[in-house]
């Protein structure tokens, strides 16, 4: 084989990949930037003759850091973005170096079994059905589409439709059941598996973006034929829980009336309260339902892209994402081949990190990081309510905190936005905006394993200290 000097390149990324990792604790979560200024450092022409790779590596390491966003700060909370757990990190640097294609266990069968362990872990922590299928996938958005997926393969099928062999022209109809303060990932799933995402019905929502379960009942009341539902775990503004018990009596009295029916969970940050002791009545009733997906590289702090897709019915999963092929060498049932379970043919070893991490924290380990997220959550609440500026929208049950800023002009909104870009100027801290019904506010959203109080203490310093200084 060819050889490279490999000792150069690694030095020329561990290096400045330990300052940075030493920096976090101090260093400017963000640094706003326009474009051309990272372009004119990393851009131009690309050359004729190439460049050696460790001068590659190390230009890369100089020119781009001042740009990255510290996400694993401790101190960035903004748009439910979480750090990066030490062991994820170890377990990211060995998937790089061993560049395994983890699509097929003939292909890597050491990564192949190390997820098929990382997968039951999963269904331990989380308290979900053993039996259920894992798939994993890049993040939320191929979660919820790979979960709809399998909910679309079921429901048609039990209606006499085989939709990968024959399509969706000709097809019964499926009703397809929302909420209205759902996650734009449901929406655009929808559009991706040829569903339509304006011919959703939506639910009405009340006033913590929970679902309301009677005019659920009401609704299904009126639909006939397939039905695939949707609701959520950790609405992304309000941190809010459905009540599963109730969407699930509902589905199941559709179902009596002769409707396949298929009850999806977008679990994207909120399915993690299931591996807190004190947080896991949050979702009471919500292992009733069909499959859930969720982000390992939300609070559970594995490097990004690491999605999971989860069904109870994996016949139903891996019919609707598996394919065979006469070149390829597919495994029997002794086997799991990745392919059968997510979108991805090649893909690389994402389930290492979800290993590492889960090995290191253990079941104890994970309950007080989400737990802690939480306590933090909280303290940010706690902490702002003290200026007469602040209203907290939401009640405060996970990680998620909605701010309205009211300012001493009666420019809420403007005010809002102002404030905000002066934080994110400041450094200290990362927080991100939405708009509710209309109106600006203030998001925190804590994710990060490496938050501690200190942090949230100068966060809030600085936020109040930029509050008194935007007008």
């Amino acid at each position: 084989m060819k050889k490279s000097d490999w000792e150069r390149v690694v030095e020329a990324a561990m290096e400045p990949a330990s300052d940075y990792l030493a920096s976090l604790p101090e260093r400017a979560v963000y640094r706003p930037t326009e474009p051309d200024e990272i372009r004119g450092v990393v851009g131009g022409a690309l050359s004729d003759d190439g460049v050696d790779p460790a001068e590659v590596v190390a230009d890369l390491a100089r020119d781009l850091e001042p740009y990255v966003t510290a996400h694993a700060s401790g101190r960035y909370f903004g748009f439910v973005i979480g750090g990066l757990h030490p062991a994820a990190y170890g377990a990211e640097l060995l998937a790089a170096t061993w560049d395994q294609n983890a699509g097929l266990y003939a292909v890597a069968p050491g990564v192949a079994v190390a997820e098929e362990v990382a997968a039951g872990w999963l269904l331990d922590v989380l308290d979900l059905p053993a039996d259920a299928s894992v798939g994993f996938v890049t993040g939320g958005q191929m979660a919820n589409f790979t979960c709809l997926a399998a909910a679309r393969h079921d429901v048609l099928r039990r209606s006499g439709w085989n939709v990968e062999a024959d399509g969706l022209q000709g097809a019964p109809r499926i009703n397809v059941v929302v909420k209205t303060e759902r996650h734009s990932t449901v929406p655009r799933a929808l559009r991706h598996l040829g569903l339509g995402d304006s011919s959703a019905i939506e639910i009405p929502s009340d006033a913590q973006s929970r679902i309301d379960p009677e005019a659920l009942r009401r609704t299904l009341e009126g639909l006939s034929g397939p039905t695939i539902i949707c609701v959520e775990a950790g609405n992304i503004n309000f941190g809010s829980f459905d009540d599963y018990h109730a969407v699930a009596d509902a589905a199941d009295q559709h179902r009596t009336r002769g409707n396949p029916t298929w009850v999806h969970v977008d679990g994207a940050f909120g399915l993690w309260a299931r591996a807190s002791r004190s947080l896991r009545h949050l979702t009471e009733g919500l292992k009733r339902l069909d499959s859930w997906s969720t982000d390992g590289h939300k609070m559970l702090n594995v490097g990004y892209d690491s999605g999971l897709a989860v069904c109870k019915h994996s016949a139903a999963h891996r019919a609707a994402m598996s394919i065979q092929a006469a070149y390829l060498v597919q495994g029997d049932g002794g086997v799991r081949d990745q392919m059968d379970w997510n979108p991805d043919f090649s893909r690389r070893a994402r389930g290492l990190g979800v290993y590492a991490t889960l090995r290191s924290l253990g079941r104890s380990g994970v309950d007080d990081m989400i737990a802690g997220t939480c306590r933090a959550a909280r303290r940010f609440a706690e902490g702002l309510a003290a200026s007469d500026r602040v209203e907290i929208v939401n009640d405060v049950v996970f990680n998620q905190v909605l701010i309205r800023w009211h300012a001493p002009n009666g420019d809420d909104d403007g005010y809002t936005d102002r404030l905000l870009a002066a934080i994110q100027e400041d450094g200290t801290a990362f927080f991100s905006g939405t708009t509710w019904q209309g109106r600006r506010y203030m998001r925190i959203s804590v994710a990060d394993w490496a938050t501690d109080e200190s942090d949230v203490d100068r966060a809030i310093a600085a936020v109040l200290r930029c509050s008194e200084d935007v007008s």
